[in-house]
């Protein structure tokens, strides 16, 4: 949850899909096997942000991940207590004595939606498709930093041949690592791993999974229709391996930008499920409708100092950040749950060594003071020898609460700063390609935990990472963070992912905004929906309508 990771990085809209913290437990909405009554088993949904695609390679965005999480599927599910359950597999894998082997059976039967088998084959062609150059894939990091021989590839070092990915027949992956990974088999449940059909990514080249024909299924769902920037249709997949635990006939995701737009069409009954914002809350807090969701996502500021030169400057990042009086922004904007950051690394999120990573590093993060911030202004503009401050654009999305957003840190940089800078609102897909091709000033980013552990936070940060959108380098956190990715002792690792994130909270690349709940509501007749610990938003396998 990149996200996107992600993101689970991804966009500031109240809909930007999260990944949710395994540290705190998933809330099951009802539950029911059965459909009950004589209800048409269908769920409207409003969802405020456009896939960008649904390339398990390519894709980057929460919003993608929902689509991708009911629509196809990997070896493993994650159930409401965040547990890994066998999906695609038959059974968890076999791990070696070593813990750097891991051996996946394929369950027998499983096809997708035209009838073709799933096979190994498919997972290692998408793998080894990710991993691949070419693709210029900005997930690739993921297998890097694991799967021997990924990095070699990946860096036209190596070849496919020597990733440790190999299908040793059709029911069988062998997985190998270059150090024992604790949450590996959690992994498998993100759609970054997920099995791709070769041949129909030879069929639409550069084009596969940006249309509802240019895929194939093998979820609890088909994605039947999608009008793009309109709407997407999903039906019950009748071939999928588990069809009998599938309850809803239809899924629709309406794409509604303006929350209230979005309310009035949940209070008119055409939508079951929509995300509220402040406003909203406050009229809906007390009401069974109601649904608050804290997840592990952190919302940021990027400074891009190859565009925005003044960025250069530690002193100027840092006075930016510490201009903005978070707490502020939580009440007058959000008002749904979220709080105030206080290092990079989201509440909630666990250390890796039986603790929570917020309790074991404290507060890291600079805290807000507009006396400070002018000190640091006037200190790194004369290191720069400018007189005064350029007037930078943020961009960000362009939905309701974004737009909010925007103009909140504008006001706050002129009020405590003196310093003018100009919001620029641009479409969910739009944002996310300037990020990624660095065409920006400063963009407002989200990143949604991919696993829950410091390390899909903090490695977005390393000199060589794919996401690492600002040139950031500092080569002791680069060390600290290669170090604890191969450290097997517990407390040693979790004390180099603090150092990290302090030497990151100093350097000041990015300056954290707030931890992310969203608010949502729920008709009382929607049962078993529960939400996630990474990749999509919500569970939606066993949705049923009472």
């Amino acid at each position: 949850m990149m996200t996107s990771k992600k993101w689970m990085a991804t966009g500031l809209a109240m809909a930007m899909v999260a990944t949710v913290m395994a540290g705190c437990s998933s809330k099951e909405e009802g539950g029911s096997t059965d459909a009950g009554g004589s209800k048409p088993q269908e769920l409207k949904i409003a969802f405020t942000a456009e896939p960008p695609a649904l390339d398990p390679s390519t894709t980057t965005a929460n919003a993608s991940f929902t689509i991708m999480g009911a629509t196809q599927e990997g070896l493993i599910r994650l159930n409401k207590d965040a547990k890994p359950e066998a999906a695609m597999a038959a059974e968890l894998p076999k791990i070696s004595e070593d813990g750097k082997t891991y051996t996946f059976t394929i369950r027998d039967g499983v096809t997708w939606n035209d009838g073709k088998p799933v096979t190994a084959k498919d997972f290692e062609f998408s793998w080894k498709r990710t991993i691949d150059p070419k693709s210029k894939s900005q997930y690739a990091f993921m297998f890097n930093q694991w799967i021997v021989g990924a990095e070699e590839f990946n860096s036209d070092k190596g070849t496919a041949d020597q990733v440790g990915v190999k299908a040793l027949d059709d029911k069988t992956l062998e997985v190998k690592l270059k150090a024992p990974v604790a949450f590996f088999t959690q992994l498998m449940a993100f759609p970054l791993f997920f099995p791709e059909r070769q041949d129909l990514v030879e069929k639409f080249p550069g084009k596969y999974g940006a249309d509802a024909d240019k895929l194939a299924y093998n979820g609890p769902y088909i994605l039947e229709k999608w009008d793009h920037e309109q709407s997407l249709t999903l039906k019950k997949n009748d071939k999928y391996w588990d069809a009998k635990s599938v309850k809803l006939e239809t899924i629709t995701f309406n794409i509604v930008k303006d929350q209230n737009s979005a309310v009035n069409l949940y209070e008119t009954e055409q939508v079951d499920l929509t995300t509220i914002s402040r406003d909203q809350v406050v009229a809906w807090k007390d009401k069974p409708d109601f649904t608050p969701n804290p997840e592990l996502t952190n919302a940021y500021i990027q400074f891009n100092k190859g565009k925005a030169p003044a960025f250069e400057n530690a002193k100027i990042r840092k006075a930016f950040s510490m201009a903005i009086d978070r707490q502020a922004f939580v009440d007058v904007v959000l008002g749904n749950g979220s709080v105030p950051s206080t290092g990079f690394v989201p509440v909630g999120t666990n250390d890796g060594n039986n603790g929570e990573f917020r309790k074991t590093a404290g507060d890291t993060q600079p805290k807000f003071s507009s006396e400070e911030a002018k000190k640091l202004l006037a200190e790194g503009l004369k290191e720069l020898g400018l007189s005064a401050m350029p007037n930078y654009k943020m961009i960000g999305d362009d939905t309701e609460t974004a737009r909010k957003t925007l103009e909140f840190i504008q006001a706050q940089l002129k009020q405590n700063l003196g310093v003018d800078m100009t919001p620029e609102p641009v479409p969910h897909k739009i944002r996310l390609d300037r990020s990624k091709n660095g065409d920006f000033d400063m963009v407002m980013s989200l990143w949604g935990a991919d696993y829950n552990d410091p390390m899909t936070f903090l490695d977005l940060w390393l000199s060589t990472s794919d996401f690492n959108e600002v040139g950031y380098n500092n080569p002791k956190y680069d060390q600290l963070i290669k170090d604890a990715q191969i450290e097997a002792d517990p407390k040693k690792r979790t004390q180099m992912l603090v150092d990290a994130e302090k030497i990151l909270m100093d350097d000041m690349p990015v300056a954290p905004m707030y931890f992310r709940t969203m608010a949502y509501l729920k008709r009382p007749s929607v049962k078993g929906l529960y939400f996630l610990v990474t990749g999509g938003e919500y569970e939606l396998k066993h949705v049923t309508i009472e």
